[in-house]
């Protein structure tokens, strides 16, 4: 089977980065001389994992045993002890614990690498614990990590919560630094244009860390073949709806029905055969003993690991049915072609071509696995309801009706978050939710779903994704969502999910804003928009001109028309032949449907690659899982939807 390209197989060889990443992991380790114990949180196996492999830690850096970071005394390590965490609290203090607990007589050697970089409040915690002298402290620079050819991410958690209701913007300075390095090693991007406030503060850090940096980067040659030429930067609060609606797409249901975390998704050990491709890379025991295995294992989902996946990541649930019917029927075939092998010679040859099917037998028992989850979600009557309500309040149909329809699902106790992305997402659209029915919605949640959930409800306030509408007059503004949704063409009624050429395809009918205002970008004006092309070419990069009042969603900004130039017009220069690339930036996460929206409109660009660069990826049960307080988030029922 013949697995569709990636998006940019001439762009930029985003490879470089990931090999940065697993040279600054292992650099560290090797300073430290002697047999080493790794101990490592959750959250960070993960992103480590997609940077190196477990065996090769093992193998050639000394690493002889790997345990989570988790409370308890610690026992079994060996000399040297190496903590890898993120900056917290929570991780600084079971550490300190575990140095104190540990007799001294032992003489470990303890290291802690902080991903990114150290605070000032976790040295100061250290240091009030007592234990600051007994450990050495390094930062350790992972920058962004690779998830597909055309895909980077910082693999952050909850950056979006932590930026707009905690007012903590590290990601962002963080991301700052990862695209230096980034233009260090494909050269200066000279162009920006981007949208939201999140956005300003990106680009006012890259210039500042432009002039900061040394003279000699200037002048230095890239270090890798490629060339970027400009950067749409996306702010995740300009476009709320995109990440509240449904995905629609094969990787986008699958995320939000299973989840996928680091490019993993959690499945039945019984889908996956033994061997490198379903082994985890994560700690298979225990620091502290008595915790049984987890009952699912952890699989790497990428296009390059499995051609079938590759084929169908970007396509509407709707057609996936089809393929792994045809795929089946092609793999039958082919394991048919046993019994007419009649010289040995034909027989070496499907004996040699046996290993290839077994794991496309693999991978499409996997993936027949997960259709069937999703299927048992999607053939429900709350979720084609949800559905349709979505829609409707996308499209600003009959608002009234839709209020009708979210009470009968809260009184079916469907899933918590399902019922507040349908209200955020009529908030949005509307312009917020009349006082009396917005308090009423607020009592009927609290009823059925517990009290513990004010706390919810108010962030949800504070964020203004739940609110009353401002007070009325004659002269109000219509909301930003409905100004932007005709000039834009945000809802398209004649979608072919089969052949797509709009991204309409990814919502069936509802284009993502995010990826609506990259497509103005990339073609210049309105036109692009309205006829559901793209048209963007070397020289063609025009910004929203034209689109002013559309495109300044939710409030007018300084990056709001046109491109901020950063370097000299002259560094634009393409060599013959070389086609430019245009990073798309999401700050605050993306969602998959949007990854594969943005997919499609490269495809319809021969002249241009589009790489997409992240803080992470997101669903919208996965942001207002993040909004909870830990002690109710498994309260709120099974998998989300939409």
């Amino acid at each position: 089977m013949q697995a569709r390209p990636p998006a940019a197989p001439e762009g930029v060889d985003v490879e470089l980065l990931r090999l940065l990443g697993s040279t600054a992991l292992q650099s560290r380790l090797d300073a430290i001389v002697g047999p080493k114990t790794l101990i490592l949180t959750p959250s960070l196996a993960g992103p480590l994992g997609l940077l190196t492999d477990v065996g090769l830690l093992k193998n050639n850096h000394a690493v002889t045993k790997m345990f989570w970071l988790e409370p308890g005394v610690l026992s079994q390590a060996e000399r040297n002890i190496i903590y890898v965490c993120r900056p917290s609290v929570r991780w600084m203090r079971i550490i300190a614990d575990q140095i104190r607990a540990t007799p001294q007589s032992n003489q470990h050697n303890y290291h802690l690498l902080v991903v990114p970089r150290m605070t000032t409040l976790c040295t100061t915690l250290l240091s009030d614990l007592g234990v600051l002298g007994s450990i050495e402290v390094q930062e350790l620079q992972l920058g962004l990590i690779p998830l597909e050819k055309d895909v980077l991410s910082l693999e952050y958690e909850e950056t979006w919560k932590k930026t707009e209701l905690d007012g903590d913007y590290s990601s962002i300075y963080d991301l700052a630094k990862a695209l230096m390095t980034v233009q260090r090693a494909f050269g200066t991007i000279p162009r920006i244009i981007g949208k939201g406030d999140s956005a300003q503060r990106l680009v006012e850090l890259l210039k500042r860390m432009r002039r900061e940096q040394p003279s000699s980067y200037s002048s230095t040659a890239p270090l890798a073949n490629g060339h970027v030429d400009s950067m749409i930067v996306i702010d995740r609060q300009v476009d709320m709806v995109s990440a509240l609606c449904t995905q629609l797409t094969y990787e986008g249901l699958v995320d939000e029905v299973v989840g996928i975390k680091h490019a993993h998704v959690d499945v039945d050990p019984n889908l996956l055969n033994p061997g490198p491709a379903a082994s985890t890379s994560t700690p298979s025991q225990s620091t502290f003993g008595g915790t049984a295995p987890p009952r699912k294992r952890k699989h790497l989902l990428t296009s390059s690991t499995d051609a079938l996946f590759a084929e169908l990541r970007d396509k509407n649930f709707a057609v996936v049915g089809n393929v792994l019917n045809r795929t089946a029927r092609r793999l039958n075939d082919d394991y048919e072609k046993r019994h007419q092998a009649k010289t040995p010679a034909e027989l070496r040859q499907f004996v040699g071509q046996l290993g290839g099917l077994q794991s496309e037998h693999q991978a499409l028992r996997l993936h027949t696995n997960l259709t069937e989850q999703i299927m048992a979600l999607t053939v429900t009557d709350e979720f084609n309801t949800a559905l349709e309500v979505q829609q409707n309040l996308v499209a600003g149909v009959d608002l009234a009706t839709q209020e009708n329809s979210i009470r009968d699902l809260i009184n079916q106790e469907v899933p918590l978050k399902t019922i507040l992305r349908l209200l955020c997402l009529y908030s949005i659209v509307s312009g917020g939710i009349k006082q009396k029915t917005l308090e009423e919605f607020k009592r009927d949640i609290l009823q059925a779903y517990g009290s513990d959930h004010l706390p919810l409800l108010l962030s949800l306030e504070r964020l203004n994704l739940l609110v009353r509408p401002p007070t009325v007059s004659r002269s109000a503004p219509k909301p930003p969502f409905a100004v932007a949704r005709k000039p834009l063409r945000l809802i398209v009624d004649d979608v072919d999910e089969t052949n797509p050429s709009d991204v309409s395809y990814v919502f069936s009918g509802y284009a993502p804003l995010g990826v609506r205002l990259v497509q103005c970008a990339l073609g210049g004006g309105a036109d692009s928009a309205s006829a559901g092309t793209a048209a963007g070419t070397a020289s063609g990069l025009n910004g929203w001109r034209g689109l002013e009042e559309a495109t300044c969603v939710p409030s007018p900004d300084p990056l709001c028309a046109r491109w901020r130039f950063l370097t000299d017009a002259t560094s634009l220069a393409v060599a013959p032949g070389e086609h430019p690339t245009t990073i798309v930036c999401f700050l605050g996460g993306i969602t998959f449907a949007e990854i594969s929206a943005l997919r499609l409109l490269n495809r319809q660009i021969p002249t241009r690659h589009l790489l997409v660069l992240t803080t992470d990826t997101v669903s919208g049960g996965s942001l207002l899982t993040s909004l909870m307080p830990e002690a109710t988030r498994g309260s709120t029922g099974p998998a989300p939807f939409p």
